[in-house]
């Protein structure tokens, strides 16, 4: 199985344990994750967007300052803007957030339902997931020569021709290079990979 379908897998297994939506953010380094993917109302998402109450949920916050799985009704850091209380006017009454990883790749996840609290073990399956989720895509600590050279001669500005040229290669065995650097960065696009290359300080 593909990195990429073992992530496909895990989201959808994510998805039938979580009656009203669930996210994930993997790898948080920046401010910004690796991955992420959420699946509640999009009226509450449009809302928590314009609103920027990423900056202000309780939730992050945990996540940021505990590693383990707490229930929302359980988080005792303040919510002056009532997000907790907001989320309920689109059914999310019941949830829990799980945090895992170093504080500079953190990976913080959260799960919502209607009904009832989640029970412990729902609560410990996902966060099993989640964390083979942060597991299987830890960023790599290094890109071989050929990717980077590849990777940097695009940075530099360089079309697939030129840069194959500059590096007496063929255009096919270029874009192979450039493709596995994607594949290890987790990118869907070379500008992407380029960025996160930079980002973690591979490029």
């Amino acid at each position: 199985m593909s990195l990429q379908s073992g992530i496909e897998l895990q989201t959808r297994r994510l998805a039938e344990m979580s009656p009203g939506g669930f996210f994930f953010a993997l790898h948080i380094r920046f401010a910004l994750p690796l991955l992420h993917h959420q699946t509640y109302p999009s009226g509450w998402t449009d809302l928590y967007t314009e609103e920027a109450y990423a900056l202000r949920d309780p939730i992050i916050a945990w996540g940021f300052s505990q590693v383990g799985t707490t229930r929302w009704s359980e988080i005792d850091i303040p919510d002056p803007f009532d997000i907790l209380g907001q989320a309920r006017q689109f059914d999310m009454n019941f949830g829990f957030a799980v945090s895992c990883g170093p504080m500079q790749s953190r990976t913080i996840a959260s799960a919502a339902r209607p009904d009832r609290e989640f029970e412990d073990d729902e609560i410990t399956q996902f966060a099993k997931l989640i964390n083979q989720l942060h597991n299987i895509t830890e960023p790599p600590k290094s890109l071989t020569d050929a990717q980077i050279e590849a990777l940097r001669c695009i940075a530099e500005g360089d079309r697939h021709a030129a840069a194959a040229a500059r590096l007496n290669i063929s255009e096919s065995a270029l874009k192979a290079r450039l493709s596995s650097a994607r594949n290890s960065l987790l990118a869907r696009t070379t500008a992407e990979a380029i960025q996160r290359a930079r980002d973690y300080r591979l490029l």
